[in-house]
């Protein structure tokens, strides 16, 4: 027994001197820790200075792009509300025929269904100058319309004034801007875009519009724009939005 109780203590004093060597490596593990968790802290925060310095890099460049090359502006048209002028030239129009005018004002038929538009007839949005405008609805088909009337009348067009031409001209330019603001803020667009060339029959032109509504979509997801100013079928409206002063996260 005695033999026996002294190698017990023997082998317990193994383990102690083991016990206290782990405890040492133990603590040595836990200072490289906190250093590696101060250096990582510090990493962080630097990190994270420098996507400020980048973002505001970015919203720089972006807003001097749209202030200088792309300017987006709204811009006030003189028609008034069918409401209002009825109601002015009928003072016994009842409120319910009121109401019902207004209503179908803000609403447009637009590719086989009815689609509400509460800046319909208001306002046009503008892109590089007053001239160039797209319909707020969304409503391209002056185009082409366009474009098939040309396949059946010869000869130059002299409509210098024609809608189609702004609405190409308008849609060529946002598409201009979009690619740009893709490189500016590294982001990725899901389609391919396909402007600035020859006459795109119907199929086509609509095809590339919708790629061009959701790439910008896509730029106002990833810049956290407000969900409630956005509108699927709102091309410039939608950009305005993007490249505005307002929108607090431009360039993350």
């Amino acid at each position: 027994d005695t033999e026996g109780l002294l190698r017990i203590k023997e082998e317990n004093q193994k383990h102690y001197r083991r016990a206290q060597r782990h405890q040492e490596k133990k603590e040595k593990i836990q200072r490289h820790n906190r250093r590696l968790g101060d250096l990582v802290e510090k990493k962080t925060y630097d990190l994270k200075t420098q996507y400020e310095h980048l973002a505001n890099l970015r919203r720089t460049h972006i807003l001097e792009l749209t202030s200088v090359i792309f300017p987006i502006e709204e811009v006030k048209t003189s028609m008034r509300d069918p409401a209002d002028v009825s109601s002015e030239s009928d003072n016994a129009m009842t409120s319910s025929t009121v109401s019902k005018l207004a209503e179908a004002r803000r609403t447009t038929y637009l590719s086989g269904r009815w689609v509400c538009d509460d800046h319909n007839g208001d306002t046009s949005i503008s892109i590089t100058g007053p001239w160039i405008i797209l319909p707020n609805n969304g409503d391209y088909s002056a185009y082409y319309n366009w474009v098939e009337e040309k396949k059946t009348t010869q000869g130059p067009d002299m409509e210098h004034n024609n809608p189609a031409h702004t609405i190409s001209a308008a849609l060529c330019y946002a598409t201009q801007l979009v690619n740009t603001l893709s490189l500016i803020l590294d982001v990725n667009l899901p389609k391919k875009l396909e402007f600035c060339g020859e006459n795109l029959s119907r199929h086509r032109f609509t095809r590339a519009v919708k790629k061009l509504n959701a790439n910008i979509l896509h730029l106002c997801f990833s810049q956290h724009v407000n969900l409630d100013l956005l509108h699927p079928l709102h091309t410039l409206r939608n950009l305005m939005y993007l490249v505005s002063p307002d929108t607090e996260n431009l360039g993350r």
